[in-house]
């Protein structure tokens, strides 16, 4: 039987109470495909209360059992996982090897994290005579985005579950049909009745109904800093912890030693990969202003190589961006950054060449960019670079950090120290150099604008949970 209507509450798939029916749009036919239902405050208040009754039990159970548990979930999601890949491509034009190689995969790697780094986790120790225990938080709303969507539900859940909470996730209405299968999943691991609900729906029904509702304890966000505000001022009437990763215009620091070949080329394509629809995309490469022209040529051959076409095809490197919403508005900052004198290097408005249909935007690099143009500034969420150059180590270290966000910061050098002396003045929440490799333990979040709290691993667990000091434990 098919759930794309229902939603899933207190270990049941159920219909809405009354249907608002929505269509689920393929990015790369600008079609619909499916319908999914909207929910009300109404849904909402059903969900948290299955997830109310249910924590009084879950949150009572042992590490054990909840390591067990997550091992059944994770052999419920490998048997799905072809199923995540295939939705994900289809939901939000991810290609097909991008969605079988990450967006699925880190599914994977989120929910083995955190078994190990539940094993070793210590909920309670003694401080003298002191007690310290650490606890559920209680109930959890989730509001997960369309971009990297089963990462972002993965990256709540497994923590959730791991600390003892219980939860309503609210998946992106514009890619939802991954957290449907997601929910699937959690019913054949046997996750305990209102343990997981799942309650389909929009930012101003469902999302606001889960910030302000009485009766849960913690709202868990990741999306714009726009919508952020917005869920931070409903959840404080009740004032339950808000935990949030926004947006972000992520510095990428080449200095003078650096191969460019190499540092320009993957500083391009690390950019655009996902269509550029990531929060913590190195969207502002700085390079030393004698390396310019060298560096701007390099780019245009690199955002030139990028196969975009139907994220099916074969060899297809770059798929379409979500949705007609975010195309626009894609559209309308390149058309910005040509009107405010930045220089188009290569790409820039309409679709590529050959393809009429469906929300591609053509690769785009843009030299000559001063900071305070809005292609400097503001987060594009698309497949769009920005080359700046500096004169000093000290300015261009002002300069990446002359930004209301603070996701992520990229340092290239051939002098491992000389990067981690930059990477110490970062005001980021995660600094990478010379492009690492994945750490499924770090902690993922931002400074300023770009949220509160940190993701993934030990850090993302101890975001659910309270600290309780009984003093007086034991006898002096």
């Amino acid at each position: 039987m098919s759930h794309e209507m229902q939603f899933y509450i207190n270990g049941e798939w159920v219909d809405p109470v009354v249907p608002h029916p929505f269509d689920v749009i393929d990015p790369s036919t600008e079609e619909a495909y499916a319908k999914i239902s909207l929910g009300t405050a109404t849904d909402v208040d059903k969900a948290a209360a299955a997830a109310r009754q249910a924590f009084e039990t879950f949150s009572q159970t042992s590490k054990q059992e909840r390591i067990d548990l997550l091992k059944r979930i994770l052999v419920a999601y490998k048997a799905r996982y072809n199923d995540v890949a295939a939705a994900i491509t289809r939901e939000m034009g991810a290609p097909t090897a991008l969605a079988q190689q990450a967006q699925a995969a880190i599914g994977v790697g989120h929910i083995t994290q955190m078994i190990t780094v539940l094993e070793k986790f210590d909920f309670e120790f003694m401080q003298g005579t002191t007690l310290i225990a650490k606890e559920p938080i209680g109930v959890v709303g989730m509001i997960t985005p369309w971009n990297w969507p089963i990462n972002q539900i993965t990256c709540k859940v497994c923590p959730a579950i791991a600390a003892g909470c219980t939860m309503v996730l609210k998946p992106s209405e514009i890619a939802p049909m991954d957290a449907i299968i997601f929910a699937e999943v959690m019913h054949e691991a046997g996750v305990p009745p209102g343990v997981f609900n799942l309650v389909n729906g929009d930012g101003p029904g469902v999302g606001t109904a889960l910030s302000n509702h009485p009766g849960i304890d913690m709202i868990s966000f990741t999306g714009s800093a726009r919508a952020g505000v917005l869920i931070a001022k409903a959840a404080a009437d009740t004032i339950k912890r808000v935990h949030q990763e926004l947006g972000g215009k992520s510095a990428n620091i080449l200095l003078d030693d650096v191969d460019f070949d190499q540092a320009v080329a993957k500083g391009v394509t690390d950019c655009f990969r996902n269509s550029g629809q990531s929060c913590n995309a190195p969207t502002r490469m700085f390079v030393p202003e004698s390396a310019n022209e060298k560096a701007i040529a390099i780019a245009k051959r690199a955002a030139e190589s990028i196969k975009v076409g139907a994220p099916t095809a074969e060899g297809v490197e770059m798929g379409p961006v979500v949705s007609e919403v975010q195309y626009n508005k894609i559209q309308g900052l390149i058309q910005a950054g040509i009107d405010e004198g930045a220089t188009l290097v290569t790409g820039g408005t309409g679709r590529p060449e050959g393809l009429n249909r469906g929300y591609y935007v053509r690769p785009t690099v843009f030299a000559n960019v001063t900071p305070g143009m809005r292609i400097a500034r503001e987060e594009i969420f698309g497949p769009v670079i920005a080359i700046l150059t500096y004169k000093s180590e000290a300015e261009v270290v002002a300069e990446a950090n002359n930004t209301v966000y603070g996701l992520a910061s990229y340092v290239q050098s051939a002098d491992r120290k000389r990067a981690q002396n930059i990477a110490r003045k970062m005001r980021s929440g995660n600094v990478y150099i010379n492009y690492p490799g994945g750490d499924m333990n770090a902690p993922f979040g931002g400074y300023k604008q770009s949220g509160n709290g940190r993701e993934w691993g030990q850090w993302g667990l101890e975001e659910f949970l309270e600290i309780k000091g009984v003093v007086g434990y034991e006898a002096a």
